[in-house]
């Protein structure tokens, strides 16, 4: 059997990937172990499926997977992890952000008895401030609101136990969020810290509404805090309107100091279709990952691999 895979996610990273491989496969040659590499291509319109490609001719351990279209990189994880074959399988992005030799570290802690050991960020090289705020609210307001503690400051960059990976295949939901499936599994977990750098050529793939839909998938995946809050701020509004109409009755029917005007009517109004509105949108995210998970669906379509179906 394997001793390791290694999934990595592509999307036009054709600058990037044989140095990535070269520099992983000679950093892992001190560890005298098996070692497969699986590269997923999702939907890359470069040469990045020609560069994998000649990979896979020189090395008999390097397996391509070509989707039909561009899946999203957390489908493209998950196709890795289910081609996998290794005892233990590390995640690692093809940018060269998060250095290839990291994984003798991950993987020696691995094999000192931890079942998932994830590469966290001591800081974060040529982002932007804005990225690197919003990125490090959004980990922290997750982990506050999950029904799991979702490490901080962390990617997919880690290594799994194979128990761990079964595990993660085997969980059915449409709308993937990796890390945060990783986390619930939980297993003797640790962390290993590093720099992560700047992105070796090209720009991320990931757009900004791609960033904001991948952060929609993680809360909505793993907290119900966003029905709660609807809940707890429809009871709030109700009382609200409760008193403004006791007060309007007051100053109709008692104190005879009562002016008729619409303004306040019509900010009731708005204020209170905003409310149902955004209680109505926070629902409807819910029923969306329902819908798409009751349709039982492929989550990905293989167009080429050199994977065989025995493998």
């Amino acid at each position: 059997m394997i001793d390791l895979s290694i999934v990595v996610p592509v999307y036009n990273e054709e600058d990037s990937i044989r140095l990535l491989w070269q520099r992983g496969q000679a950093a892992l040659k001190t560890l005298s172990i098996d070692v497969e590499w699986i590269f997923v291509n999702d939907g890359s319109t470069d040469r990045s499926l020609h560069i994998i490609k000649d990979m896979c001719k020189v090395d008999a351990q390097t397996h391509f997977i070509d989707f039909s279209r561009n899946f999203g990189h957390q489908i493209a994880v998950t196709a890795g992890l289910e081609y996998a074959k290794g005892k233990a399988v590390v995640i690692i992005d093809a940018d060269l952000q998060d250095p290839p030799e990291l994984m003798i570290e991950l993987y020696k802690k691995h094999k000192a008895g931890y079942e998932v050991v994830y590469a966290k960020r001591k800081d974060r090289y040529g982002e932007s401030w804005l990225k690197k705020m919003t990125a490090k609210l959004y980990y922290r307001t997750m982990s506050r609101i999950s029904a799991v503690t979702i490490p901080i400051d962390t990617g997919d960059y880690r290594i799994m136990d194979r128990k761990v990976v079964d595990v993660i295949i085997n969980m059915p939901e449409q709308h993937k969020f990796v890390r945060g499936q990783v986390a619930w599994t939980g297993f003797n977990q640790t962390f290993v810290e590093y720099n992560r750098e700047e992105r070796f050529a090209g720009e991320s793939g990931y757009t900004w509404s791609q960033m904001i839909r991948f952060a929609i998938d993680g809360i909505t995946a793993f907290s119900d805090i966003p029905l709660r809050l609807v809940s707890y701020f429809g009871i709030i509004v109700s009382f609200v309107a409760f008193l403004l109409g006791l007060y309007a009755l007051y100053a109709r029917f008692i104190s005879m100091d009562y002016v008729p005007g619409w303004a306040s009517l019509m900010i009731t109004i708005l204020f209170l279709g905003g409310v149902q509105m955004i209680g109505i949108g926070i629902i409807g995210e819910y029923i969306s990952r329902i819908q798409s998970d009751v349709r039982h669906r492929p989550l990905y379509v293989v167009k080429e691999t050199n994977i065989s179906h025995e493998e």
